[in-house]
């Protein structure tokens, strides 16, 4: 006779292969638990614990009272513990890397910011706001700030555009060599911008400080990425 737990795996294997199969779409609701119980002759519970692991390993979510639904997979994921450029990892997983640049403007840093940044409150920064984007869609918004003394004489900065880790690489000549991160989960309706902004209030925030080879700061990012859409992990070893 099979045990409830050996049932509870095979349910969740014939889900998790409907999923792959793409027989359930990214937000559409899963069948009932009554319905599953039915098609699979099993009991709700036998159901609802099948559906629990499906939850744990992120592929569904239950509303409770409206149902189970399929959670769209992440467009990219990404190692944290690398200092790859976003534009770098969005190609990594086999995508088109997109960006568009809302602002360019030079202008003071603000105390916070000196504060964090670890700069004089004189010293004056390139504010930067990107959208970020993968297949053209939207994986995440960020706010940069470059010391202005790092640009070159006359530098137009309306003329910047693309990968920021190649800017500093083949127009200013400086290496990113190590940074320091901050990561924060961001509840906010006020953090992106354009038609698609209203859509999403959920982010993860990479508040990154970046430095050259010589401890110079070269940049400060704060990055928020779409939850869902972008998704990081760790590499972990055990000494």
């Amino acid at each position: 006779m099979r045990t409830r737990s050996t049932l509870v795996s095979r349910i969740a294997e014939d889900l998790r292969a409907d999923l792959s199969a793409g027989t359930y779409s990214p937000g559409s609701r899963l069948p009932t638990e009554a319905q599953l119980s039915e098609n699979f002759g099993v009991s709700r519970p036998t159901v609802r614990a099948a559906l629990r692991e499906l939850e744990a390993l992120g592929l569904v979510q239950t509303q409770h009272g409206v149902g189970t639904f399929v959670v769209e997979q992440p467009a990219v994921r990404a190692g944290l513990e690398g200092m790859d450029s976003i534009t770098d990892s969005i190609r990594a997983t086999g995508k088109v890397p997109g960006m568009v640049y809302a602002t360019r403007v030079v202008r003071p840093v603000l105390p916070e910011e000196a504060a964090f940044m670890g700069v004089s409150g004189n010293t004056e920064v390139l504010e930067l706001r990107r959208k970020l984007l993968a297949d053209g869609e939207v994986v995440a918004y960020s706010y940069d700030l470059l010391p202005a003394v790092l640009l070159p004489d006359g530098f137009d900065t309306q003329t910047l555009e693309g990968s920021l880790f190649a800017f500093l690489r083949g127009v200013l000549r400086i290496e990113p060599d190590h940074g320091v991160a901050e990561v924060h989960a961001v509840h906010s309706d006020h953090v992106g911008w354009g038609d698609e902004a209203k859509a999403h209030d959920l982010f993860v925030l990479l508040n990154q400080l970046h430095y050259a080879a010589d401890d110079r700061l070269i940049l400060y990012s704060r990055t928020y990425f779409i939850e869902g859409r972008y998704s990081f992990t760790i590499f972990r070893n055990h000494r």
